[in-house]
């Protein structure tokens, strides 16, 4: 069973962040059980990607971020997903899907590269791409290279940036699906970014809605046709008005 509300596998305690006066990242408290899939909603420049890159502990932050009730972030615990797929461009699409597998010797890059060239084909991709480099990608397989090298090497936690942005209906549904099927075990946590709601739908147990940096709503994903609470209507509704305001 995943764990209760009392154990959570993430947890965020008053967390905020700051570029000089402007709290972009304002006293947030989440608490997030293991192998619950948690989606992240809100407008462009609410805090969503800053977030994410706190939690895996690559920005700097006030407050706290527990993991599995304490402790530092361990980075190989995490695979995390970035909005721009940040492939490694002096690397063949292989070694950017293995590389962590091959910088702590866990396999032989015989054996890494079979593996990434199988994992390509589950995203769609002939298995020729494990040779290829990120320069000959279109953006589509940029991201879906960069998701196989999030999920590669089985992390308890996948931390995913806009994972079907600039993909066609088709395809997101495709990876939407993938994502479903990596975080099948209960062990597994998911922490997401989306603005696709189709794909927020589909790959959602609870979504968290930010505004201006703050929690403004947070709720289980059946919630969000149903809720009365104002920014979520007006996010998913489209409309121009309401407390929302883009940056």
């Amino acid at each position: 069973m995943p764990a209760t509300e009392l154990e959570p596998a993430i947890e965020l305690r008053a967390v905020t962040k700051r570029f000089g006066a402007h709290p972009a990242l304002d006293g947030i408290n989440l608490r997030i059980a293991r192998g619950v899939r948690v989606v992240v909603i809100g407008a462009s420049g609410s805090g969503k990607t800053l977030l994410l890159k706190c939690v895996v502990g690559i920005e700097p932050y006030d407050g706290e971020i527990l993991i599995d009730g304490g402790g530092p972030v361990l980075a190989d615990r995490f695979g995390m997903q970035f909005q721009q797929s940040a492939l490694f461009d002096s690397m063949s699409v292989w070694e950017n899907i293995a590389f962590r597998v091959l910088q702590r010797g866990q396999t032989t890059p015989q054996e890494a590269k079979r593996s990434a060239a199988a994992f390509l084909l589950r995203l769609g991709l002939p298995a020729t791409t494990a040779d290829l480099f990120p320069s000959d990608l279109s953006g589509g397989m940029q991201k879906r290279v960069g998701l196989a090298r999030a999920a590669f090497d089985r992390p308890d936690f996948l931390i995913l940036d806009e994972p079907t942005a600039g993909l066609d209906p088709i395809m997101s549904s495709a990876i939407a699906a993938l994502i479903n099927d990596l975080s099948a075990p209960q062990s597994v946590t998911t922490l997401s970014v989306c603005s696709d709601l189709a794909t927020v739908r589909r790959i959602a147990d609870r979504v968290v809605m930010l505004d201006r940096g703050a929690v403004v709503w947070s709720g289980a994903a059946t919630e969000l046709e149903t809720t009365d609470n104002p920014y979520v209507r007006q996010f998913v509704d489209k409309s121009s008005h309401g407390p929302i305001h883009s940056l």
